[in-house]
């Protein structure tokens, strides 16, 4: 069982309130890296468990609790794309292939026993589907025949970064429950305790989003290559967007274009307002590269880079990809 993160408390209380009024489908929203996942685990076990405590937190140490642990709990699952699972069962699925990135319809259709039968010590049966925007449409109409016909003390824990990709009619079946991003000053003081250094860059730069900065603050994944970006993007009059391309296509491209779109949007906020947000010791550079672009074409690189985004998992070419972006970024500023 994880605790709770210090920014959950409100969030907690609010999930705790549900319990005598529970819906058969809760949909927990918010920004990546802020704990949604860790909060609908607490949530499940809580309500599985055979003596939570008084604010509803689950005891840890009843029988219940200990299955939970050990991902064993005849009356839970958790469906989440191979990719994220670390279950042998996974693993062997995937030999020799790349684990996928998707809820398969296999996997929500494998539910249908566990959903129609009764639990097994006589509580809720619990089922937590994350991130629930990497349902494959298969999988995301199956799910809607289940939500549309719920049996007894069937509950669905829906998780999600992205619910404007999940499908209306299964937005309209489940209670929306907003997790909210957690203030800059709390963000940091937890990043200080996790010992990342510089956490207040940390946390800017992932948008704001302490678990995220943290993973990235450990593994040091893309630090390279975003070092790399930003001291190019900072004089683009003297950038090659080729050269630059062909240093950074060894990257994560889902990395490197979230980068860039935080650049582009303090760009923005720059020249409309004066203020950054992302990267605050990069201020007086933005202002003066903003005064040199226009407000319509920074609105039309945003639209470039959000569809670029949709596509970075899976590039055809990600070194053509980062070209096309790289040579769209120094187009802004050649007029």
């Amino acid at each position: 069982m994880k605790q709770l993160y210090p920014w959950q408390a409100e969030s907690w209380q609010a999930l705790h309130n549900l319990r005598d009024r529970l819906p058969h489908a809760v949909l927990l929203k918010g920004a990546q890296g802020i704990g949604k996942l860790d909060l609908a685990l607490n949530f499940a076990q809580s309500l599985l468990c055979d003596a939570p405590t008084a604010n509803g937190m689950p005891c840890g140490s009843c029988d219940a609790c200990h299955w939970f642990d050990q991902e064993s709990h005849p009356d839970f699952r958790l469906v989440q794309p191979d990719a994220l699972s670390t279950t042998e069962e996974a693993e062997t699925k995937s030999v020799g292939k790349k684990p996928s990135r998707e809820i398969s319809v296999d996997q929500i259709r494998a539910l249908s026993g566990f959903a129609n039968f009764s639990a097994h010590r006589g509580g809720y049966r619990i089922v937590t589907v994350y991130p629930a925007e990497s349902m494959s449409n298969n999988a995301a109409n199956s799910l809607l025949k289940t939500l549309e016909e719920p049996t007894e003390k069937l509950l669905f824990l829906l998780v999600t970064h992205k619910p404007q990709q999940l499908l209306p009619t299964i937005l309209s079946r489940c209670l929306a429950f907003p997790v909210a991003t957690p203030s800059k000053e709390v963000g940091i003081t937890w990043l200080s305790k996790q010992g990342v250094n510089d956490p207040a860059q940390a946390l800017a730069q992932t948008g704001f989003a302490p678990l995220q900065a943290l993973d990235w603050a450990e593994s040091g994944e893309g630090a390279e290559e975003r070092a790399t970006l930003l001291e190019a993007i900072r004089q683009p009059s003297r950038m090659d967007a080729l050269a630059l391309a062909e240093k950074l296509q060894r990257g994560i491209p889902v990395h490197i274009i979230h980068c860039l779109q935080q650049w582009s949007h303090d760009l923005t906020s720059a020249k409309l307002t004066g203020s950054v947000r992302y990267f605050p010791e990069q201020l007086k550079v933005l202002e003066k590269l903003a005064q040199s672009v226009s407000t319509p074409a920074l609105m039309h690189f945003q639209k470039e880079l959000r569809e670029a985004r949709r596509a970075a998992y899976h590039p055809l070419n990600p070194r053509l990809l980062l070209e096309s972006l790289l040579m769209s970024y120094c187009q802004l500023f050649s007029h």
